[in-house]
C-alpha cells in the first residue's frame, strides 16, 4: 500500500508508488548454471524455466535471446549475492557484470538486482518438500532459487537500475 503524508491543507494524500512490470524475467548468476523464472505481477511469483548452460560465467546469448522473444518481459532481475553481512561477494561481482551485459544487450528492458542471500538454501528446501510430496521430476535448483528471488522482488521490490 503506497504511503499516506499530508497536503498544505491538511488533507491525506497518497504517495504515488511506482507499477510494478506486468512482466520479468529473473536470473540466479552461476559460473556453470544461470537459474532463469518468469515472473508475473498478477500473482507475485515465478515459475522456473530451464535453466542456461554458462562456460565461466558467460551464456548463451542466443538462449536469453529466445527467452526475451518468447516471455516479452517488461523487466529483468538479477539476483544479487551478497554476503550474511551484507557486503559484496566474490561471486556478486560476477553477477553485477552479468547485470550490466543485459542491461547493454537490451537497452530497452530496465534492468535490476535483488538480495538474494539464502535463496539456494530456501531452494533446496522446498524442492526437498516438493519431492517428498510429489515426486517426480523437479525444476532445477537454480531456476527453483531464480523464483523466490522474483517472489522477493515483487514483495519488496529494489528499484535501483543497472
Amino acid at each position: 500500500m503506497p504511503d499516506m503524508g499530508t497536503s498544505a491543507d491538511g488533507s491525506e494524500v497518497r504517495a504515488k508508488s511506482k507499477t510494478l512490470p506486468e512482466r520479468l524475467l529473473a536470473f540466479d548468476f552461476g559460473t556453470k548454471r544461470i537459474g532463469v523464472a518468469g515472473g508475473l505481477a498478477l500473482t507475485g511469483t515465478g515459475s522456473p524455466q530451464e535453466p542456461i548452460s554458462a562456460r565461466d560465467g558467460i551464456p548463451d546469448w542466443a538462449v536469453i535471446d529466445a527467452l526475451i522473444s518468447d516471455w516479452r518481459p517488461v523487466a529483468l532481475l538479477v539476483g544479487n549475492p551478497l554476503n550474511m553481512d551484507g557486503t559484496a561477494s566474490e561471486i556478486g561481482h560476477r553477477a553485477l557484470k552479468f547485470a550490466r551485459r543485459l542491461a547493454a544487450r537490451y537497452p530497452a528492458l530496465p534492468v535490476y538486482r535483488q538480495d538474494e542471500r539464502l535463496t539456494t538454501r530456501a531452494a533446496r528446501e522446498t524442492l526437498s518438500d516438493v519431492h517428498e510430496r510429489r515426486g517426480g521430476r523437479l525444476p532445477s535448483l537454480d531456476s527453483t532459487a531464480a523464483c523466490l528471488i522474483v517472489a522477493s522482488w515483487f514483495e519488496s521490490p529494489n528499484w535501483l537500475r543497472v
